[in-house]
């Protein structure tokens, strides 16, 4: 049974290894393309300003001709020199690698040789040449060049939509990759822990049997009796060393996954994927705590909620004020015990609420107090608690996230086999749910 229980664990990091590298790479592919994009949108912005720049200086050039007079001169000298710097610009964005670089030299000698055109052509007009000038309009040597510019700008601005679009449909398609990678992560951690339960499980069931096995020997004879007292102590020494060893491990698998999400977390600049990594490592904490109960505790079968729910929201509440978050966590749990699977249920559950509370209840860095409690009731049940005495759920309700987080608590609450009731208290909100330790 050790056998198994390593190499599925074993199986299962090197999963999860797999899940957590090619999570980095659709980061670094996804801000590669990002950086394409903007690239490919500063280029189509210089080439449409050194379009405007040359058809305003032409603009100008050809008012003065007209009219003679000099206020367009002011506008045509300022086109002018925003000509030359869009295609000092432009000429700097164009990677060397890219189609349109072997047509640079020609754009730059096009654009010179018609601002050269438009100077000689002002300089007539203003030295009272009106027949010079007009001949060298009529030479059509100024529309050809403008013409030529046109050809190669609209290519340059044609490229980099085709390219923008282009990336824009990768990084959907690395945006849509990283989803289903985060949901095969959340579905290998499932299995391991479902894996260790059932472990967990039939090894009780083969103690139970063993005891039953050995009250059903007639003690007839003094030295059977100890022998088999002996070899049963033995088993049972065993199996609770594994047990205890199959928490310890899937407690540091699960502390070692919080980590790469946390190392994750560093190199992420978008808001909602940090907040969703955040959370992601938070929920993996919180089912990492009920096996660290298990090992450092002697029951393996039940988890102390007093310890482990306080353990859990001493280490939310500090994570709560790294974020910002101005409010404060007040506990008041009394000593329950419930079995393993039900624990981890719960402490999601109470996990997902509390932060909510923080998140929703006080916007704005607004100060107040988050409660959460545990008190027994009658006939094996005990209630839990969150409350808080913010916005109010009505005024909360615009400022809800993804929903994944109200549709784990209600998965959650299912597995527990009860529901979550919301109370609006005016001011603030509860959330109270009741479950059942009978068996814990």
């Amino acid at each position: 049974m050790a056998i198994g229980v390593g190499t599925g664990l074993t199986v299962g990091f090197l999963a999860l290894i797999m899940i957590v590298g090619t999570t980095l790479w659709l980061v670094e592919r996804g801000n590669s393309l990002l950086e394409q994009s903007a690239l490919q949108r500063a280029i189509r912005i210089a080439a449409v300003e050194l379009r405007d720049s040359v058809r305003t200086a032409e603009s100008s050039q050809r008012g003065f001709l007209l009219t003679g007079n000099p206020i367009y001169l002011a506008p045509y000298d300022t086109a002018k020199t925003r000509a030359r710097q869009e295609l000092d610009a432009l000429v700097g964005l164009i990677e060397p690698e890219a189609p349109t670089r072997a047509m640079l030299p020609r754009l730059t000698e096009a654009v010179g040789e018609k601002i050269a055109e438009m100077d000689s052509s002002i300089a007539l007009k203003s030295a009272g040449r009106d027949a010079d000038a007009l001949a060298l309009l009529q030479r059509n040597r100024g529309k050809m060049l403008m013409d030529e510019i046109n050809v190669f700008l609209f290519g340059a601005i044609l490229a980099s939509d085709e390219n923008s679009t282009l990336n824009g449909v990768q990084q959907q398609r690395s945006a849509s990759l990283l989803r289903w990678i985060s949901a095969g992560a959340a579905v290998v951690i499932v299995l391991v822990v479902l894996a260790v339960v059932v472990t967990i499980y039939r090894s009780g069931r083969a103690l139970k049997l063993a005891r039953d096995e050995v009250q059903a020997i007639n003690l007839t004879l003094e030295e059977r009796v100890k022998t088999r007292t002996a070899d049963l102590a033995m088993a049972r020494e065993r199996a609770e060393v594994l047990l205890a060893e199959v928490n310890h491990r899937v407690a540091n698998s699960l502390q070692l996954v919080a980590v790469l999400v946390r190392m994750q977390l560093r190199s992420v600049t978008d808001k909602a994927a940090k907040d969703a990594l955040v959370e992601t490592q938070s929920r993996i904490s919180a089912i990492s705590l009920v096996h660290k109960s298990l090992y450092t505790s002697g029951d393996v079968t039940s988890v102390a909620l007093n310890d482990y729910l306080g353990a859990m929201l001493g280490n939310l509440e500090t994570a709560m004020k790294k974020d910002g978050h101005t409010a404060f966590l007040k506990c008041d749990l009394e000593p329950i015990s419930l079995r393993t699977d039900a624990s981890v249920s719960l402490g999601v559950a109470v996990q997902e609420l509390v932060t909510n509370a923080f998140k929703y209840a006080y916007p704005e860095d607004m100060p107040g107090e988050v409660r959460v409690r545990l008190k027994r009731l009658d006939d094996g049940k005990a209630e839990l608690t969150v409350e808080d005495d913010g916005v109010g759920m009505a005024q909360n309700s615009s400022r809800a996230g993804t929903g994944l987080g109200s549709k784990i608590i209600q998965t959650m609450a299912s597995a527990l086999q009860t529901h979550v009731e919301y109370i609006n208290r005016a001011p603030g909100t509860a959330a109270r749910l009741v479950l059942t330790t009978a068996n814990a």
